[in-house]
């Protein structure tokens, strides 16, 4: 039987909380990393699928070009309510529904997908009920203020826990499944 696709949010915040400073700025995150990555080769191996918010494609453009390094085999998907007349080679942008979107993305055979960010395609991900599992890596450092893992909405949503793991340096990685038919909006 062929395993279903996961829409997972794989992402690094701050001890505080935060993905990036109020201005988009993630030099933060710029540290040696230990042998491995934090096991980041194993899961660009089990994607074949990134999700983009429109500010965090920008971002991926300054950093990329206009292959934004994924590797070969990746498809791109930018979320955005006014895309360019023509996308780059490799991007497609998404305007229309999330639910939509997502169950036409399960439907199709394929690994599993990684939400990129940011925070306001999390947090619209999450709304829907379109997010499977986080993999969240807690970097050991306070930035102060900034932009939340997920934009700000009055949601309780139930994770459980599959894994939590310590690195020499710090970092720790927790494995969260989000928790069905457990999701209240406040």
């Amino acid at each position: 039987m062929k395993k279903p696709r996961r829409i997972i949010v794989w992402i690094a915040v701050s001890a505080d909380g935060y993905i990036a400073r109020p201005d988009g700025d993630f030099s933060w995150l710029d540290r040696p990393r230990p042998k491995g990555n934090y096991g980041m080769g194993g899961f660009l191996r089990s994607i074949d699928t990134v999700l983009w918010g429109r500010k965090t494609y920008k971002i991926g453009l300054k950093f990329g070009g206009k292959n934004l390094g994924m590797g070969p085999g990746i498809r791109n998907y930018v979320f955005s309510r006014k895309p360019p007349k023509k996308a780059p080679s490799g991007i497609a942008f998404v305007r229309g529904s999330i639910p939509a979107f997502a169950r036409r993305l399960r439907r199709e055979p394929g690994k599993d997908v990684w939400i990129m960010g940011g925070a306001g395609l999390i947090a619209s991900f999450l709304d829907a009920g379109e997010i499977d599992a986080f993999s969240i890596h807690v970097i050991p450092v306070f930035i102060g203020s900034g932009i939340p893992l997920a934009a700000p909405r009055r949601r309780l949503l139930r994770l459980k826990l599959r894994s939590a793991r310590r690195f020499p340096d710090g970092v720790v990685k927790l494995e969260y499944d989000v928790r069905r038919g457990d999701r209240q909006s406040r």
